[in-house]
């Protein structure tokens, strides 16, 4: 069986609000990235204390650990769209109001080695689900949050979704 390679969409394939994640996965094969990238993720949050997994860089930010419930939620919903696009399911799928999904998460109330737990398997679940796909599947295209998405576009998102909070964990938590 041939290595699955989902090309970059196009900037149709996607919503606007989506741009700036697809655009931070860089060149190359990026169910290679998503596997490298959760890896070192990983790695990562588990030199956070538990202690520090309360950190909020402000009043009213989420902590350590809510960003990370917060991944977990986002990829999981993305992947949801992916699958069900990829199975010819033209439903017209519902945003999601992240902070609405923060606020009423338990993630504060969970250790964050629990929380490195689930986002790792999140990401094995991703990984095996996008390299399962068929080249036509990835090219299937459904409507989520009232935009058209693709479900090669999906993979970038997740990527992109996770290094921009990554960026802001290492930016402004822990730092």
């Amino acid at each position: 069986m041939a290595t699955l390679q989902i090309p970059r969409p196009a900037a149709t394939e996607y919503a606007p609000f989506h741009a700036a994640y697809v655009q931070a996965v860089p060149d190359g094969d990026v169910l290679s990235f998503l596997e490298r990238q959760g890896r070192e993720t990983v790695a990562l949050l588990r030199g956070v204390s538990e202690k520090q997994s309360q950190h909020r860089y402000a009043p009213g930010k989420w902590s350590i650990r809510e960003v990370v419930g917060h991944m977990n939620d986002a990829e999981r919903v993305f992947t949801y769209r992916a699958l069900s696009f990829a199975r010819s399911d033209t439903t017209p799928l519902p945003g999601f109001d992240e902070n609405a999904w923060g606020a009423s998460s338990n993630a504060d109330r969970r250790t964050l080695a629990e929380l490195v737990e689930d986002f790792a398997a999140v990401r094995a679940a991703t990984l095996t689900l996008f390299r399962g796909l068929s080249d036509n599947e990835i090219g299937r295209a459904g409507t989520a949050s009232g935009h058209r998405v693709t479900v090669a576009a999906l993979a970038y998102v997740v990527a992109g979704h996770e290094k921009h909070h990554l960026k802001i964990l290492k930016e402004r938590y822990l730092s």
